[in-house]
């Protein structure tokens, strides 16, 4: 049997424990986060919080993208916002904080900065039907139809039968004057729900 020479021996010894210590941590932070979950089910965020401020990593993805959420819950808005946005540093590429940063910005109308992250999302997934739609529904909002248009009608190509988008492009389209399009999409409404008051609302316009 082959004698491990001193420098093995101590690098053998520091993946040891370096594994060791991670988990322990790990088990640490798995009993944090049930302990949260438990507090949140019971309607306490302050202390589902607390919970997992008690194993708090800011290079933790999984726990800065919670305490964004149970911010924004306990009505921190500007905390929850923080949280989201060490979340999207740590994973750039992601849109799950992202969507999660809509939340607090919404709350404090910061309308620009949500434009900001909508683009974001839409640089890194151009075809994702929720920024696509909630952009849309933004700058229709703003009377920009069309570029609400752009965006809302990528939503409807991905889900023609989905009652939100189709009922939105076709508002949008009357908006725009786009009277045959606009009816076309009102009459599919229709069919997905024939009590629609908004698309029986946009057909009346219709002359």
């Amino acid at each position: 049997m082959a004698i491990l020479n001193r420098p093995a021996v101590i690098m053998l010894m520091l993946l040891l424990l370096t594994t060791s210590g991670y988990a322990q941590q790990f088990e640490k932070q798995k009993a944090a986060f049930s302990r949260s979950y438990l507090s949140e089910s019971k309607g306490d965020y302050k202390a589902a919080i607390n919970n997992l401020r008690e194993v708090y990593d800011i290079s933790s993805y999984e726990i800065n993208l919670r305490l964004g959420w149970l911010s924004y819950k306990a009505g921190d808005f500007q905390e929850s916002e923080g949280y989201y946005r060490k979340a999207v540093t740590i994973m750039p590429y992601g849109i799950e904080a992202r969507f999660g940063l809509v939340m607090p910005l919404s709350s404090m109308g910061n309308w620009t900065h949500i434009i900001k992250v909508y683009e974001e999302i839409l640089t890194i997934d151009p075809n994702n039907s929720v920024a696509n739609y909630r952009y849309g529904l933004l700058l229709y909002n703003r009377g920009e139809f069309l570029k609400a248009e752009k965006l809302v009608t990528k939503t409807v190509n991905l889900y023609p039968f989905d009652f939100d988008s189709v009922v939105l492009l076709a508002w949008i389209k009357l908006k725009l004057n786009k009277m045959l399009e606009a009816k076309m999409l009102f009459q599919k409404v229709l069919l997905y729900n024939p009590a629609s008051a908004s698309a029986t609302e946009g057909l009346s316009l219709i002359k």
